[in-house]
């Protein structure tokens, strides 16, 4: 054998050699591919297999493939609970970033079975998704499955037919606490109601309900309430006396001082105690004058007396200082020591109102606005004139049957009955003044009581809390004096709508129904109406309607049409009224 010739039993010792160690090292390559598959996203490592992989750093998401199992399925469980609650609440076009999360986390396996049984059966069967037309408000039901299987017919919007109106798919939802005009006029336009706390469409509330639930509560966008959150601010008489006088003084100091004596249209008047001092130097400046007392936050006239003396009042401020003491000297009961006095406006009275036979009036105008912002109003035709029972007199300030035209006051005194005359249609008091004072004289003093009540609601205008959901009817007290100038008295949030009379309810029926077709519930009308029924649109962020005098920025340029016919009032058959009127004879329609 040569030299550097390798032997025959070396040379089969070296190859057994290599073959050991590449056995060896498919091993260790089958072992680190079955590591790298069973810790692959979980980086679960010990120290060796941290050395064999060059030094890989170890994980912090499980300890061992059993956890991330346990971990993967509450990620998933997670998920799919914000998935649901989103086609809930939003949609599948919300719900879609979250499945694509999905498929690309899981299985497609899984995803297959999930996308099934969920969609197939708890979309379609529970989740229908409500489509509307661009140019019409009536709902379509458009299923998941429908969407799925055609999917362009859920973005689009189709084009609706012309000459078709706007309506409302199924019966409009009330609910109210009134058993009156209200109730009749809701049912008669096919509402159903619903006992429901938030389950209505519309909610005739009263103004203990905005006041203690209204701001707790979140309404859906087709819903409506009968009053602003704030209300008070123009309906109570202390603060909307507050009101007018600062928007008076804002206009003063702008320099608009003509614009500021437009707002001569309420009496003089004090909150007591608050101004007390400066009520008493008014006073004794015209110690003839003869003043009225109001609670300001009461209605239907009570608490309201007359006084021409200072000692008239002398009980009322007796009380309030024997309270004012307890207060300081903490003797008087309560959780908060002394009870305040009840407060009262002192305002002077209208000494030489307008008479009709020989008898004092105020007026009721019905008002409604529909939003604050921008301010939308609209005044109904048709309102009344309340009469007191008895001959006007000065010599008799006590009697509150000649002085206080409230019917809820009137209705007290043993000789009044519900036909003897103590209401009075606003068309026969325009047509009553036209024959006595002109055309024009008529004509004026209507317009001045429509730009009244626009400067009383640009007073509070940037005060009340603008809401889409609310809308409010006011009726507006107002008094006239012998030379036709208008005096605003109070407004109400909620004036009676109960009916005494065949008349009365012709009214208050056809003026509600007038309210509601305003509200369009039903989505019936085109927006763009400046007449409904008997109520005029006068204004909508600007005048509407004819001009007339005054001055734009003052609100006052808009002709009235208060008191004028309504020939699209609708006539109200016997029998739809109450058993209790239908015995009344109803010929003859005074309010009207």
């Amino acid at each position: 054998m040569t030299r550097g010739t390798p032997s025959a039993s070396g040379r089969g010792r070296g190859e057994k050699e290599v073959k050991m160690k590449l056995k060896v090292l498919r091993r260790r390559r089958k072992k680190k591919k079955k590591k790298k598959k069973k810790d692959s996203g979980e980086g679960h490592n010990d120290d060796n297999n941290n050395n064999e992989n060059g030094g890989r750093v170890k994980g912090a998401l499980c300890n061992s493939p059993r956890a991330c199992r346990k971990k993967k399925r509450s990620m998933l469980f997670v998920v799919v609970v914000v998935v649901v609650f989103n086609l809930l609440s939003c949609g599948p076009l919300q719900a879609l970033p979250l499945l694509l999360l999905l498929l690309f986390l899981f299985p497609p396996y899984f995803l297959s079975l999930f996308f099934f049984f969920f969609f197939f059966f708890f979309c379609v069967c529970v989740c229908p998704l409500r489509r509307q037309h661009k140019n019409d408000n009536r709902e379509r039901v458009v299923t998941f499955h429908t969407f799925f299987l055609f999917p362009f017919l859920w973005p689009q919007r189709a084009a609706m037919p012309s000459g078709e109106r706007r309506g409302r798919v199924g019966p409009v939802r009330f609910r109210t606490f009134l058993r009156n005009t209200v109730l009749d006029v809701m049912r008669s336009r096919g509402w159903l109601e619903t006992d429901s706390d938030l389950g209505w469409d519309v909610f005739w509330a009263d103004v203990g309900w905005i006041r203690e639930v209204h701001d707790h509560v979140r309404l859906d966008d087709v819903q409506r309430i009968n009053h602003f959150r704030n209300h008070f601010e123009l309906t109570r008489k202390d603060f909307m006396v507050k009101n007018l006088k600062r928007m008076r003084k804002s206009l003063e100091r702008e320099g608009r001082v003509e614009e500021a004596t437009e707002f001569d249209f309420f009496p003089v008047t004090f909150s007591l105690p608050q101004d007390y001092g400066m009520f008493e130097t008014e006073f004794r400046r015209q110690p003839n004058a003869i003043w009225i007392m109001k609670p300001p936050a009461k209605a239907q006239g009570k608490g309201i007396f007359l006084f021409s003396k200072i000692s008239q009042i002398a009980e009322w401020r007796k009380d309030y200082k024997q309270r004012q003491v307890g207060a300081v000297g903490e003797k008087a009961g309560g959780p908060y020591g002394a009870e305040q006095v009840e407060p009262y406006l002192a305002q002077r009275y209208i000494e030489n109102p307008h008479l009709v036979g020989g008898k004092k009036y105020d007026l009721r105008v019905y008002v409604l606005v529909t939003c604050y912002s921008p301010l939308t109003v609209w005044l109904h035709r048709t309102g009344f004139a309340r009469f007191c029972h008895q001959r006007f007199s000065l010599r008799d300030i006590e009697n509150t049957f000649i002085h206080v035209t409230n019917v809820a006051v009137q209705k007290t005194n043993p000789k009044y009955t519900p036909s003897s005359g103590c209401k009075y249609g606003l068309r026969n008091l325009r047509q009553y003044i036209t024959a006595s004072r002109g055309v024009e004289t008529a004509q004026k003093l209507f317009d001045d009581i429509q730009n009244m009540i626009l400067r009383s609601l640009h007073a509070v205008q940037k005060i009340i809390v603008q809401d889409k959901h609310c809308f409010e009817l006011y009726g507006y007290d107002i008094m006239v004096d012998n030379d036709l100038h208008p005096w605003l008295i109070e407004t109400n949030a909620s004036p009676s709508l109960s009916a005494e009379t065949p008349a009365d309810y012709h009214l208050k029926f056809n003026m509600l129904e007038d309210m509601f077709s305003v509200i369009d519930i039903e989505k019936r009308r085109t927006g763009d109406e400046i007449r409904v029924g008997g109520f005029d649109l006068i204004w909508k962020n600007g005048p509407v309607g004819p001009a007339c005098r005054g001055d734009a920025k003052g609100g006052g340029v808009t002709q009235s049409f208060l008191g004028c016919a309504n020939e699209l009032e609708i006539p109200i058959s016997h029998m739809r009224m109450p058993p209790r009127l239908q015995q009344m004879d109803s010929s003859e329609r005074l309010l009207t």
